[in-house]
């Protein structure tokens, strides 16, 4: 074997000088910081025994919680869609005031801590807060509610929808759009056949980058979610839990779960996303 490394390592035939010695560190490097954590949590439940593990998966309160994580990930990158695309819209064809202002604030929650996110959540939508306090004379409950878990989402999930659209609608040719106004379609026609359909594989993929990160999200849900087993309970959260009560493979049973399910969320994404870039790629 180490006759066959090195043998590869001098073959050459690249047009890239040290191509085989940088595909090798990159390689080697990718499988420390992804493949083995990967394989060692798909190892992990079943050390203590596959008995272990079934019981582990007989338990409802885990199915709530994976329920309230994927189904408000859904909600939250759907309702993502429309507000990201109206602000790449913006950043890109509209000649706002203060636009690179507007620019920085888009990418504040990929740069603000998790923590801080969740407890000025928390404090705005909180019974008493500044608009949790309208909201609550409405009949509207955020705070501690499933809604208060969409609300968050929505906050951390928002700026990789923009930043997913904004790049091909900023180079997507105005000649299209005077085309068809010339040719006597309608302003809703040309959003809706000329300006969407170059834009559905960014969408998709913006959906699926908020979709994963609210799954997986766990600082900004908890201070506002009210933590309630059954009601709003997230799957990150109760993976803490059963750490904290030394159950562990309850906490890798639901890590597995979380692993498996987004995996295949996110296979679907990128068949969706290369289908629908094949539609509407020009005949």
């Amino acid at each position: 074997m180490k006759h066959t490394f090195f043998a590869f390592m001098r073959r050459t035939g690249s047009t890239l000088p040290g191509f085989r010695f940088t595909l090798s560190a990159t390689v080697i490097w990718a499988g420390f910081l992804v493949a083995f954590p990967l394989c060692a949590l798909l190892a992990r439940p079943w050390q203590d025994g596959v008995g272990a593990m079934v019981s582990a998966l007989h338990d409802s309160r885990m199915f709530a919680a994976l329920w309230t994580s994927f189904s408000s990930a859904a909600i939250a990158a759907a309702c993502n869609l429309p507000f990201g695309l109206m602000l790449a819209w913006a950043l890109a064809r509209g000649q706002l005031p203060g636009r690179w202002l507007a620019d920085a604030l888009i990418d504040l929650p990929l740069a603000l801590p998790t923590a801080v996110s969740g407890i000025t959540l928390a404090t705005l939508y909180g019974p008493n807060g500044w608009l949790g306090a309208p909201l609550s004379r409405l009949g509207v409950s955020v705070s501690y509610t499933r809604t208060g878990i969409i609300v968050a989402l929505m906050f951390v999930g928002l700026p990789f929808v923009v930043r997913a659209v904004e790049p091909v609608l900023r180079n997507l040719p105005h000649d299209l759009e005077e085309a068809a106004l010339l040719l006597g379609a309608r302003p809703w026609q040309v959003v809706t056949r000329v300006i969407v359909p170059p834009l559905l594989p960014a969408m998709v993929t913006g959906f699926g980058l908020a979709f994963a990160r609210g799954v997986g999200e766990y600082g900004s849900v908890i201070f506002i979610a009210g933590n309630q087993p059954f009601r709003s309970e997230i799957a990150p959260l109760l993976i803490v839990v059963r750490l904290q009560e030394f159950d562990y493979a309850g906490a890798t049973s639901v890590a597995l779960i979380l692993l498996v399910i987004s995996l295949l969320v996110l296979l679907l994404v990128g068949s969706m996303r290369r289908k629908l870039a094949l539609w509407s790629e020009p005949a």
